[in-house]
């Protein structure tokens, strides 16, 4: 197939996005996970930690530890270390060159999961705004790093 085909009119019209070459077309979803392995990290720390506050809130080794962490439930401690785990990811992403890629809907979950965690323990009416304060703070961010 080749690039331009001559239409009715004689012009050259592009038949596929000119944007990408024909090598990142070629690669197939195994070479896109090693190039960016981050998501599946993530995925795998959270289910890894989901199932170390369980086996923890079934040895009652949370009420044995103390405040700050016996005024969480389980899933409370769950979504809270999600939220913090993809908060690293956005912080890597932003940081590593060769793992940056857009960070906003990794954020918007982290934080969404950080208020599901921490809702009930400090309360609704404080975490969504502080949630709101924070997408806002960052989508000011992301503008003026665009610009410069």
């Amino acid at each position: 197939m080749t690039e331009m085909e001559p239409s009715e009119k004689g012009e050259k019209e592009p038949q596929r996005d000119e944007k990408w070459s024909e090598k990142e077309q070629e690669k197939s979803w195994d070479e896109k996970w090693r190039r960016d392995p981050l998501g599946s990290i993530a995925w795998a720390a959270i289910l890894i930690w989901a199932g170390i506050v369980f086996l923890a809130e079934n040895l009652d080794w949370i009420q044995r530890i103390g405040p700050p962490f016996d005024r969480f439930e389980a899933w409370s401690l769950i979504f809270a270390g999600a939220g913090v785990i993809f908060l690293g990811v956005v912080l890597v992403r932003l940081l590593v060159p060769d793992y940056r890629r857009p960070v906003v809907g990794t954020l918007i979950l982290a934080l969404v999961f950080l208020g599901i965690g921490l809702g009930e323990t400090v309360g609704w009416q404080i975490i969504w705004p502080i949630i709101l304060i924070a997408l806002g703070v960052s989508f000011l961010l992301g503008g003026f790093r665009r610009r410069s």
